[in-house]
C-alpha cells in the first residue's frame, strides 16, 4: 500500500460519489495530494455531476445535497491541496512525461516533487515513469 499519493480529478470525484469511495477515503491511511489545477477541476466536476444525477431524477433532492456535503467534507479532510509555486519548476519535465495530454503536467509535477504515485483511471498517465495506482488495484491491496 502507498503511503501518498496525487489525486487525478475524474477518480476523485467519482469516488467521492460512490459510498465505497467514501468509505475507504475514509478509513485509509494514504495520505493524498491534489494540485491548485485538480482542486478547480473537483470543484466544477462534482457540481456538474450531481446536477447530472439530479436531472435525471433517480435521487432525491435531499440525497444529492446530503452527498455533496459529505463529499466536500471529506475532500477537505482527506487531500491536501499544494501551491502551484511548489511544483512549477518541474513543468518541463512533468509535461515531456506525459505527451498525450500536457494539461495533466500539475499533477505529474507534484508526484514528482513528493516522489510518490498517482491515484488514476486516465490511461494518458500510464508510462510517465511513476507509479499508477488504479481504483481497483489500491482497493484490493486495502482490502
Amino acid at each position: 500500500m502507498p503511503e501518498r499519493l496525487v489525486v487525478d480529478t475524474n477518480v476523485l470525484v467519482s469516488e467521492l460519489l460512490q459510498r465505497r469511495g467514501r468509505q475507504w477515503l475514509a478509513r485509509s491511511s494514504v495520505l493524498l495530494f491534489a494540485s491548485e489545477r485538480v482542486d478547480a477541476e473537483f470543484r466544477y466536476e462534482l457540481e456538474r455531476r450531481l446536477r447530472a444525477v439530479g436531472e435525471r431524477g433517480s435521487v432525491g433532492t435531499s440525497t444529492l445535497t446530503q452527498m455533496h456535503a459529505e463529499a466536500l467534507l471529506l475532500y477537505r479532510e482527506r487531500v491536501n491541496i499544494l501551491p502551484a509555486e511548489q511544483y512549477a519548476a518541474l513543468e518541463a519535465a512533468a509535461s515531456q512525461r506525459i505527451p498525450a495530454d500536457p494539461d495533466d503536467w500539475p499533477s505529474v509535477a507534484l508526484a514528482l516533487l513528493l516522489d510518490c504515485g498517482l491515484w488514476t483511471e486516465d490511461r494518458d498517465f500510464f508510462g510517465c515513469g511513476l507509479s499508477v495506482w488504479q481504483t481497483a488495484v489500491l482497493y484490493g491491496v486495502s482490502a
